[in-house]
């Protein structure tokens, strides 16, 4: 089941944080509970998806996204992530998940977030997301405008354009 209290408890905790620029981190610290835990006694690799959940969504409230998404009735979905896994998570241990918008193209914006334990990463994301309206996506150049920010994106790293240049030539749908 979602962690509605844990997402309810971080979006308490940040409501009076001060505001992010669009491309500021966000800060947030967990921890790893035993209902997070897979049979080998480590953090669920889809249960760390729903911890960066914790530290997405208040990055949305504190940048003005969520503001201008509920005033324009629009949604914020996955479109896509690529992960990856360093260091095992285990019962109690406490973490800092670092948030932050990178940059968009022409669909969709790139969040990057990464999960520590002390001094050590121990997993790293990134995910594209669209914006979405009863008509389908919402340009990134439409919703900047809405949020009074400039349209131009900053250069995205080489190793998210080579994941988006993977993705554009992966077939779809899938062979069965």
């Amino acid at each position: 089941m979602y962690p509605f209290l844990r997402m309810a408890k971080e979006l308490w905790k940040f409501r009076n944080a001060p505001a992010l620029p669009l491309l500021g981190t966000h800060v947030s610290t967990h921890r790893c509970w035993p209902w997070d835990l897979d049979p080998w006694v480590e953090l669920n690799n889809g249960r760390t998806l729903t911890i960066y959940d914790l530290g997405r969504i208040p990055l949305s409230l504190r940048t003005g996204l969520r503001t201008v998404l509920q005033a324009q009735r629009w949604g914020l979905t996955v479109a896509g992530n690529t992960v990856r896994y360093r260091r095992r998570v285990r019962a109690f241990d406490r973490l800092t998940v670092y948030s932050r918008c990178i940059g968009w193209d022409d669909r969709f914006l790139y969040i990057e977030q990464s999960m520590w334990k002390g001094d050590d990463c121990t997993s790293h994301i990134v995910m594209r997301m669209a914006v979405t309206s009863r008509d389908g996506i919402v340009s990134p150049a439409r919703l900047l405008a809405a949020m009074g920010q400039p349209v131009a994106s900053p250069a995205l790293p080489d190793f998210v354009q080579g994941w988006i240049a993977a993705e554009a030539v992966r077939p779809w749908p899938p062979q069965r």
